[in-house]
């Protein structure tokens, strides 16, 4: 049991980094160990090696290590992350500030750890030159309207041409999957690690059953592990059918033969309880309970149920081998999808696609936007019907637009909602308004453009 313990400790995609000898690089896998242990996520501990990786490097040919680095060295390596510098035959451009500031919480965070255990006694890492106003970095919000979401959900993944018939040269894979898959993001407002490792019985679909709506208790699959309620409304839940009933049959089918030669390798459960938020099955030959809010992603896309007529996985979305894709495998599908929206555009659809790929997390931004739009305009609604503000501070509270999206969104701070607030009216057409008198002369010469601004028009055709 220790050993099935133990296993558990470190999550799915903690970096070891080795030398050449394919020895661990010390002190820095204890670092990534402790990171991962703390919870940290396997997307941004990828991350954090990179960087980590450039430093060593970077050191190395300076005849340095971590703890020999000096506060010079840090800011040259600041210098040479920032430089315009050739890469064997190709010329590498400056890294963004963006990029530039992952590289500073990954030092900041090692050199943290190092201090913590007395590797070195202080951290030659510094943020900024002392004094310095650290800007917070804003918040780039994408969001679709309706005919582009439509565009990109029912065109780009679901296999339809723009006028919304069947295109019978489609040989796309899986559309009904993809489709469901963006409604459910959309609807909800989840992150693509929390929509995508979904199970079953988290929606209630075992059994034949098929529940109208439905609502999901995520922690251990949410950003941060922070528990929240996502509630899934009837039209996410009726787009899911068509995959449920035609696709995801087949692809169970196809996949028995690889799900049973990894047998040993899977958690196969044989008892699902508490309406589904427990299971129980046997996992490397002991066996185990498991809350399933609790259950990780690595661990999720292990779980299959025995049912007498082969193994089906627990995964509400498949992949190939019948197991739970990866973010690299539905960003082939996005890929692709977008590739498809760009070979159809033209016509009604010549507006419908952006210069930069549309991305999962675009659905969050746009559910967030659309939600606040409406429970605003529903307060300011209830609010007149009231006669403010004779209203209540409470009703006012439970009211509250923002405090609502934040709940819906999972945000730890009241502040990242706030950004969304910017969006509720689109500037660039505030501006087109403002100045469309103005361009209503372009063309026109400086002579023409002047005697109609200063009325001097009028006053000419007088004299003639």
């Amino acid at each position: 049991m220790s050993e099935l313990i133990e296993r558990h400790d470190l999550p799915a995609g903690t970096p070891i980094l080795v030398d050449s000898r394919m020895r661990p690089i010390e002190p820095v896998s204890s670092w990534f160990r402790s990171l991962g242990l703390d919870g940290q996520d396997a997307d941004t501990m990828r991350t954090y090696a990179y960087v980590v990786l450039m430093l060593l490097g970077f050191l190395a040919k300076r005849g340095l290590d971590l703890v020999s680095a000096t506060e010079t060295d840090m800011t040259e390596f600041r210098r040479w992350r920032r430089s315009t510098r050739k890469s064997s035959a190709t010329w590498k451009a400056p890294v963004q500030k963006t990029t530039l500031s992952k590289d500073g919480a990954a030092i900041k965070s090692l050199y943290g750890y190092l201090k913590k255990n007395g590797v070195v006694q202080a951290t030659p890492w510094r943020s900024g030159r002392v004094g310095d106003r650290r800007v917070t970095r804003d918040m780039r919000v994408r969001h679709m309207e309706l005919e582009q979401y439509l565009y990109f959900r029912d065109v780009g993944f679901g296999g339809l041409v723009p006028d919304g018939t069947v295109d019978l040269s489609f040989r796309g894979w899986r559309p009904h999957r993809n489709r469901a898959a963006c409604e459910l993001a959309l609807m909800t407002g989840m992150r693509i690690q929390e929509w995508s490792t979904l199970l079953l019985p988290e929606l209630g679909l075992l059994g034949g059953c098929r529940p109208s709506t439905s609502e999901i208790d995520l922690s251990a699959c949410a950003k941060g592990g922070y528990q929240r309620f996502v509630y899934v409304p009837m039209d996410a839940m009726e787009l899911l059918d068509p995959y449920l009933l035609l696709e995801r049959p087949m692809m169970v089918a196809a996949a028995q033969r690889t799900l049973r030669k990894k047998h040993r390798d899977l958690f196969v459960v044989d008892r699902i309880e508490a309406g589904g938020e427990r299971v129980q099955g046997v996992f490397e030959g002991h066996r185990v309970t498991w809350i399933v809010k609790d259950m990780d992603p690595e661990l999720r896309r292990l779980c299959v149920m025995e049912t007498g007529d082969g193994l089906d996985p627990m995964a509400v979305f498949l992949g190939r081998g019948g197991r739970m894709p990866t973010s690299s495998g539905w960003d082939r599908a996005r890929w692709r999808a977008w590739d498809r929206m760009k070979e159809l555009e033209g016509g009604p659809a010549k507006m419908l696609v952006p210069r930069r790929c549309w991305v999962y997390h675009d659905l969050r931004h746009t559910f967030a936007l659309r939600l606040l739009i409406f429970l605003t305009r529903q307060a300011l609604k209830d609010g007149g019907a009231q006669e403010l503000p004779m209203s209540t501070l409470l009703e006012h509270m439970v009211g509250n637009p923002l405090l609502t999206v934040q709940q819906r969104l999972g945000h730890a701070r009241p502040s990242s909602t706030y950004k969304y607030l910017r969006y509720l009216k689109n500037p660039m057409q505030e501006v087109d308004a403002a100045f469309r008198e103005w361009t209503a002369v372009g063309g026109a010469s400086y002579a023409a453009i002047a005697q109609k601004l200063m009325g001097l028009e009028d006053s000419d055709a007088a004299q003639r």
